[in-house]
């Protein structure tokens, strides 16, 4: 696979999760604006706590690579990326962040 059938495929993902996630949390929000509670619902059972808790520490590997190579290899905006891992999640996040990685690493 070449860098840009990569990029093409981190677009794809990154649009399917952000169009499956709009999907699923705009109607109920719309509804009852309550962001806490639904950040909370997350964390009902132990299988979705678990779910929920893999994902948090996901944002929390994907800060440190992100703050690590600004550092060391002087890759920009990586702070968008931890943005895009909150809302919509950390699968939009990683793949933008591979994305800009791969742009800038070409350049």
């Amino acid at each position: 696979m070449n860098l840009k059938t990569l990029h093409i495929f981190l677009i794809v993902l990154g649009s399917a999760f952000t169009i499956c996630f709009l999907y699923l949390v705009i109607p109920p929000l719309s509804q009852n604006f309550d962001v806490f509670g639904a950040f909370l619902g997350g964390f009902v059972n132990p299988f979705s706590t678990g779910y929920s808790l893999d994902v948090i520490f996901t944002w929390f590997v994907l800060a440190a690579w992100i703050l690590y190579e600004s550092k060391t290899k002087g890759i920009k905006n990586g702070w968008i990326a931890l943005l895009l891992g909150v809302v919509p999640g950390v699968a939009v996040g990683l793949a933008y962040y591979i994305y800009l990685r791969g742009k800038q690493s070409s350049n």
